[in-house]
C-alpha cells in the first residue's frame, strides 16, 4: 500500500473548502473561550483626556520652584473637573481623575507638605509626571483585537472598557465522536472478560475538540457491525460538521469503517499517510461535512486528531493556526524508529528564551501509550528524510497547550 507524504496531506487538507462565515452574537460575560468573528476597533482614545495616574496635586511644572502653591480644592475620580489652574494654584487630584485644565504635572502626596491651604514642595518631579496623555492606551480607529482571536481574560477586560455588551463570535463547529470496536467498553458498562478494553478515545477526543473551540456530540461506542456503524455515521452526519471515528481503518477482517465511508456517498480525499503514528488515517468529504476515520490506539487517534481534526476546526472558526509550532534544540540523542514522518511525545523546557527537548519519562512502545502525553508534553516532528538525530539538533515541536 502506498502512503501519501505528510506535507502533501496537510496541503490537501488546507485546500478543503469550509464554511468559516457562521457567527452569532452573545453576551460579553458568556464569551470566554469563544473565537471573535469581527475585529474589535476602538471608537475613542484611551484616555480621552489627560488623566492622573496616582493621588497628588495637579500643578504647573513651572511652579515647583515656588515657595508655596495655593490649593483650590479637591478633584475626585469621576468628577467633571472644569476649573482652570493658573500660576501659583493647584488642585488635589486623585488616581483616574481628569487633569484640570492648565495643569501639566501631578506631584504625588508624599512629595509635598500641606500647611494652611497651601503646599510646599519637598521633592520635585519631572515635567508631565504621573499624567496619562490622551491615547496612551490606544487611539480611535486602532484594531485592538483581531478577528479569529480566542477570547481570554484580557480580551474581555478590553471589550468591557469599550462597553461591548454583545460580542460577535464564530459559531462553534459541531464534532461528532464515535469509538468503534467490539472489544471497546464504554464507561460504566460491566466487563465480561479481561480481553475487553475500556473506552478512552471518545472521551479524550471530546475534551481535545472542546478545548479547541468545538461543540462535541458524544456518540460513545459501537461494535464491529457494518449496518450499525453505517447508521450511526449517517445519524452523526445529519447534525455534525465533522465526524471523527476511531478504529476500523486498518486491514483487518473486522475493520469495516474504511469500506463504510465511501458507501455513505462521501468522497475520500485520501486514505493512508506516511506518518507514525496513524498511517491508516482516512479523510473524506460529503457535501459540506467531513469524516476523519482514525486508528483505534489511544496515542495514535489523539495525534491524528491534532494533525487533521484541529486544522478543520480552526478553519471553521476563522483562526489562522490550530496550534503553535516552535523550533527547539535536542537535549539528548534521538533514534528514529521508522521511515515515516514521526510525531514523538517529548518534554519541552524553556531556558533563557530558548526551547529544549528531552524524553525523560516517555516510554518507547506501541501507539497505545496515552500516558506519554501527560505532564505538559509536546509533539516533536521528524521528517521522512530524517535519521537518528544527535544532541543539539534543532527540531520542530507542536505545543499542546496552545489550542
Amino acid at each position: 500500500m502506498s502512503f501519501l507524504a505528510y506535507e502533501t496531506s496537510q496541503n490537501m487538507l488546507d485546500l478543503l473548502q469550509v464554511n468559516s462565515s457562521r457567527s452569532e452574537n452573545i453576551a460579553l460575560s458568556c464569551s470566554l473561550g469563544r473565537v471573535l468573528a469581527e475585529d474589535i476597533v476602538a471608537k475613542f482614545n484611551d484616555p480621552q483626556f489627560p488623566t492622573a495616574s496616582m493621588d497628588g496635586y495637579a500643578v504647573l511644572h513651572s511652579d515647583l520652584d515656588s515657595e508655596s502653591i495655593t490649593i483650590l480644592g479637591d478633584n475626585p475620580a469621576g468628577s467633571d473637573e472644569r476649573r482652570v489652574i493658573s500660576n501659583g494654584e493647584c488642585i488635589k487630584t486623585f488616581t483616574g481623575s481628569k487633569m484640570p485644565e492648565g495643569a501639566d504635572t501631578l506631584i504625588q502626596i508624599e512629595n509635598v507638605t500641606v500647611n494652611e491651604g497651601k503646599i510646599s514642595i519637598d521633592e520635585k518631579v519631572p515635567f508631565g509626571f504621573s499624567v496619562r496623555p490622551i491615547g496612551e492606551g490606544y487611539s480611535a480607529g486602532d484594531i485592538l483585537i483581531k478577528k479569529g482571536t480566542k477570547i481570554g481574560f484580557a480580551q474581555i477586560g478590553v471589550m468591557a472598557g469599550l462597553n461591548k455588551v454583545m460580542v460577535k463570535v464564530a459559531l462553534r463547529p459541531r464534532v461528532a465522536i464515535i469509538a468503534t470496536g467490539s472489544e471497546i467498553l464504554d464507561l460504566g458498562v460491566p466487563s465480561t472478560n479481561p480481553a475487553q478494553i475500556r473506552s478512552t478515545n471518545n472521551y479524550t477526543l471530546a475534551a481535545l475538540f472542546e478545548q479547541a473551540g468545538a461543540e462535541v456530540i458524544q456518540l460513545g461506542t459501537v461494535g464491529d457491525d457494518r449496518d450499525t456503524i453505517m447508521q450511526t455515521f449517517e445519524n452523526a452526519l445529519a447534525s455534525a460538521d465533522i465526524l471523527v471515528s476511531t478504529g476500523g481503518v486498518s486491514v483487518g477482517d473486522y475493520d469495516f469503517v474504511k469500506d463504510i465511508v465511501p458507501r455513505l456517498g462521501a468522497e475520500v480525499v485520501y486514505k493512508g499517510v506516511a506518518i507514525k503514528p496513524g498511517r491508516h488515517i482516512m479523510v473524506a468529504e460529503r457535501e459540506s461535512k467531513f469524516i476523519l476515520a482514525l486508528p483505534g490506539f489511544a496515542y495514535s487517534s489523539t495525534v491524528t486528531s491534532i494533525l487533521y481534526g484541529l486544522p478543520l476546526v480552526a478553519k471553521m472558526l476563522g483562526r489562522d493556526k490550530p496550534y503553535k509550532t516552535v523550533a527547539a534544540k535536542l537535549s539528548e540523542e534521538f533514534k528514529k524508529r521508522s521511515r515515516f514522518t514521526e510525531f514523538t511525545a517529548c518534554n519541552v523546557i524553556v531556558e533563557d528564551g530558548e526551547y529544549f527537548v528531552n524524553f525523560e519519562g516517555k516510554k518507547v512502545g506501541s501507539s497505545a501509550i496515552l500516558t506519554n502525553m501527560l505532564d505538559g508534553s509536546a509533539l516533536m516532528v521528524t521528517g521522512e528524510d530524517d535519521g537518528n538525530l544527535s544532541e543539539g539538533t534543532f527540531v520542530n515541536v507542536i505545543l499542546l497547550d496552545s489550542f
